[in-house]
Order: structure tokens, then C-alpha cells, then sequence
């Protein structure tokens, strides 16, 4: 597993080669997450899922970001289509990623709290309409219409995300915002998830700066 860069970007070299170790490393994304606020310390979550292995890597509920190691990853074993599920272990936010990890891909979910994107939902403001104002967003982050508020950790919230981003079995978009809650993104390594909400964080800090929707 390595990366290299192109044209100042970090690109993952080697998709087929993500397993546990590729949401536990040095540079673990939640880690970068919780040092930026966008997390406080047992918030936020991942899962992980590689085409043709039956497996959905999940962070544990619960546990601070910085102590997970790989062998604390709930480990969910996929049979005939079905989760075998262990809740006392994985994220409460399980329903949300399972619904996003049905089908058999190479795809990571991240959740994360944003300060500014929680606060320009909060303001009022939809992210989708947003995102369109900044080419330098549009052009690389699809980003979907603010899911409603709902209680967290809810089936509710798990299904109304998924229909933000999902539409007749297709991805329509890469990160959506969840009102009064946080955010959700999809990318096929942590990385470049981790990518759509920093570049959905920076036009809502601008926003929220500039005064204009206050």
C-alpha cells in the first residue's frame, strides 16, 4: 500500500490492497479529524468494505479515535447479502454505513461533526446550493441537499442520508450534510472522503465569514 502525489494532490496507489490497516494507520483520519475539531475525542466514524471480501470494517462505539488500534476494528462478516451484526461493538452509527456498504464495492464511509459545516446548516443554509457558487468545489465534490434534522444514531437518519445520496442503486453524490449533526462522506479510500468534507468545510467557513447569510 503506498501513495504518491500528482500535481500536489495525495493519491492512494493501490485500491486492492485496503483492508483494517487502511483506516488504522500513522495517519489515521479521525486522528486529522479530531486535531482540526471537527470531532471531539469518541465522535465521528468509518467503515471500510473491499469488493469480493465479505467483510465491512467498522470503528468500535464508544472509543476515543486516537487510542484504535487494528485489532480494536469491529471486524462484521457479510453473508448472502446480510450483515451479521454484533451492535454492542460497532458504531451506533451502523445502520447508516450498512445502508451505503450493501452493495458489493470498494468503498469508505466516513461521519464526521464539522464545526462550520454543522453552522452554516444551522444558518440556514443549504450546502448543495452552496457548493455550486465554488468551482473549486463543484468541479471535484458532489455535494447533496442538507439532509433534515433527526435524531443521531437513528434508522431514520441512516435512510434519509441514503436517500440524499443514492438514487435508482447509483452514488449522486459524495458528502451530505445532516442538520444540527454532522456530515457524511463516501470516497473509495478514507483519504478521499476525508478530501470531500475538508473541501465542504472550507467554502462553509468562508460563508459563515463573509457574513452574507447571517
Amino acid at each position: 500500500m503506498s501513495w504518491k502525489r500528482s500535481g500536489g494532490i495525495k493519491q492512494f496507489d493501490g485500491i486492492n490492497n485496503l483492508n483494517v490497516n487502511s483506516i488504522v494507520t500513522d495517519d489515521f483520519v479521525m486522528r486529522e479529524a479530531y486535531k482540526r475539531g471537527w470531532i471531539t475525542t469518541r465522535d465521528g466514524n468509518i467503515s471500510l468494505r473491499r469488493r469480493g471480501t465479505g467483510t465491512l470494517y467498522i470503528t468500535p462505539t464508544g472509543v476515543r479515535k486516537a487510542t484504535i488500534i487494528p485489532e480494536t476494528v469491529v471486524r462484521m462478516p457479510i453473508f448472502q447479502g446480510k450483515l451479521i451484526t454484533d451492535e454492542h461493538k460497532a458504531s451506533g452509527e451502523l445502520d447508516m454505513h450498512w445502508l451505503l456498504q450493501k452493495k458489493d464495492r470498494t468503498r469508505c464511509v466516513v461521519h464526521l461533526h464539522p464545526t462550520y459545516i454543522v453552522a452554516a446548516m444551522y444558518a440556514g443554509i443549504d450546502l448543495h446550493e452552496l457548493a455550486e457558487e465554488f468551482p473549486e468545489v463543484h468541479r471535484y465534490t458532489r455535494v447533496g441537499h442538507n439532509v433534515p434534522v433527526l435524531p443521531a444514531v437513528s434508522n431514520e437518519l441512516a435512510v434519509a442520508t441514503y436517500e440524499k445520496m443514492v438514487s435508482d442503486n447509483k452514488l449522486v453524490c459524495d458528502v451530505v450534510g445532516q442538520a444540527q449533526h454532522g456530515v457524511c462522506a463516501i470516497g473509495k479510500h478514507p483519504w478521499d472522503a476525508f478530501e470531500h468534507i475538508e473541501r465542504l468545510e472550507h467554502i462553509c467557513q468562508i460563508a459563515m465569514a463573509s457574513g452574507k447569510h447571517r
